[in-house]
């Protein structure tokens, strides 16, 4: 990717994040997200701020996955397909018709063009720096150790 300060691992890293928030809040994918190797943020459509609970929550639930030490593997599916099965929001226009699927055994598969780590246990220990919410959206800002 063109992005100079991009990191495989912080990018494993939002899909996780990803997941495990759609699957604690039902509130999907980040619409929107930044990633670098020194810090990212994701930002989500929510209803209200989070509490101090479900920040720690959310942060051992991300960091049991990379601790399971699961491979990454990858599948290529129509269009169609991802159109019907996963959110393709963040894809470029112009991605074809041959879309590859990024999949953390069971916890995550989503269309994706970037790089990523092998495997989870490679990306080291995730924590929030900050959770803002503000006009239903929550900003989440992390970094990895």
């Amino acid at each position: 990717m063109a992005e100079k300060d991009y990191d495989n691992r912080m990018h494993t890293a939002e899909h996780i994040l990803n997941s495990v928030m759609n699957r604690m809040f039902d509130c999907g994918r980040s619409f929107r997200s930044h990633i670098e190797k020194k810090k990212s943020k994701c930002d989500y459509h929510f209803e209200r701020a989070l509490t101090e609970l479900e920040i720690k929550s959310i942060e051992a639930a991300v960091n049991e996955i990379i601790s399971l030490d699961i491979a990454l593997t990858e599948e290529f599916v129509s269009g169609a397909v991802a159109e019907t099965n996963y959110f393709i929001g963040k894809l470029p226009p112009d991605v074809g018709d041959n879309i590859r699927i990024v999949k953390i055994g069971k916890y995550d598969a989503c269309p994706c063009i970037g790089p990523h780590v092998k495997s989870t246990g490679e990306i080291g220990h995730f924590f929030f720096t900050t959770v803002d919410f503000e006009n239903d959206i929550l900003r989440v800002r992390f970094k990895l150790e």
